[in-house]
């Protein structure tokens, strides 16, 4: 994806604008909102969020458009520009809001604190959760621009399989840094609960299931039974991306082997850092696999990538890790994105969706439902294998 882009942003060394200050109540002076030059996209109250942005976000004070950023399937995210300024912003879907789900204040929280330590992830700006502004809570982050590979590699980019192997490390390379960082020196020390976390993951994750199903699907009570009875029994705790996979990285245009940012930032909180790694594992496809277990695109199976077995060697070493229960993780992926995708295509069912790509979503959630219980067979682990 070339151009206009969901977020993108390097480190910095202080915290962004607004964080740990308090935030003035939105002021109700006289306002009108500049007139509209183009069609409004779902999701956005014109007046309210020019307001918003007039009074919280610097430069803001001007005629804003606004245009929804296609390839987001869950918050929704919108280029807002005036002349050759611009800004992203986030916010929750039109409908069906689980609970503990798109959170803006924990996206906006997390950002701010990777952001100080470095990490190459959007800056945010200005955090609004006041729900008469624009009907959910929203936030402003900067805008940058990358390349971000998701269904193909654009023509003329990462033409040599030596630069698909960098992009491969760098990939495995910026998760080791990710999880590295020292979440209470960042302030996040209270963004989640480490302890009991990948048994509250099962669990959760079988609660929205049952919030979201919308149609029996036997399987996944069995892929339930085989996570709680294999959980591993030593984790160590680190901030979580929760959604890490090469799409949701943007690359500078002229190095793809150096990242401008992380993106999606709704799924993180403090745990067992490998959750990330199986997460990046189940989009990772190989040329063998079968076509119906691909949760990702087929851009990793050309020549240059890496394997998934290499993937895992990589994250190893880089972490200090080690990977003996990794099945563990990829099963819990699969059966994790196939509640996300039953979650989706439950909102599309209602007409609560936004932009293209759903009519598949349902199919979708039990293909990588038997995914997960193939990995689990295939374990060495007996306890994963159902014994």
């Amino acid at each position: 994806m070339r151009g206009v882009t969901e977020q993108a942003g390097a480190g910095v060394s202080e915290y962004p604008r607004g964080l740990n200050a308090p935030r003035a109540p939105l002021e109700r002076r006289a306002y009108t909102a500049p007139t509209m030059t183009k069609t409004l996209p779902a999701g956005i109250n014109y007046e309210g969020v020019s307001r918003f942005f007039a009074e919280h976000v610097p430069g803001g004070d001007v005629p804003l458009e606004f245009d929804f950023i296609s390839g987001g399937r869950s918050n929704l995210t919108y280029l807002v520009q005036s002349g050759d300024t611009k800004w992203v912003l986030r916010r929750p879907p039109l409908g069906h809001v689980l609970p503990t789900a798109h959170d803006m204040a924990r996206e906006y929280k997390v950002l701010a604190g990777v952001a100080k330590a470095g990490f190459p992830a959007p800056v945010p700006i200005a955090l609004c959760e006041d729900t008469s502004v624009n009907d959910y809570p929203f936030y402003v982050m900067d805008y940058r621009e990358g390349e971000i590979i998701v269904d193909r590699i654009p023509e003329g980019y990462a033409t040599k399989p030596e630069d698909r192997r960098a992009m491969s490390i760098v990939l495995i390379d910026t998760l080791a840094q990710l999880h590295a960082i020292d979440y209470d020196a960042v302030g996040l020390g209270d963004f989640g609960r480490p302890e009991g976390y990948l048994e509250r993951q099962v669990r959760r994750w079988s609660e929205q299931w049952a919030r979201s199903e919308t149609r029996p699907l036997p399987e996944i009570h069995e892929v339930i039974r085989r996570l709680n009875n294999s959980i591993p029994t030593h984790s160590d705790s680190t901030i979580v991306h929760g959604d890490y996979r090469l799409g949701n990285m943007m690359l500078a245009f002229d190095d793809p082997g150096h990242v401008n940012a992380v993106l999606d930032w709704e799924m993180s909180t403090l745990g067992d850092p490998l959750t990330d790694l199986g997460y990046t594992l189940l989009y990772w496809t190989e040329p063998n696999d079968p076509p119906e277990s691909i949760a990702g695109s087929l851009v990793t199976q050309r020549e240059g990538f890496m394997t998934r077995d290499e993937l895992i060697a990589e994250y190893s070493k880089r972490s200090g890790r080690s990977v003996e229960f990794v099945d563990f993780y990829l099963v819990l992926a699969a059966y994790k994105l196939a509640v996300i995708v039953e979650g989706i295509w439950a909102r599309h069912l209602k007409g609560q969706t936004v932009g293209e790509g759903y009519d598949n979503m349902g199919e979708r959630a039990g293909h990588l439902v038997r995914r997960a219980l193939a990995v689990a067979d295939a374990s060495g682990d007996s306890r994963l294998r159902g014994g």
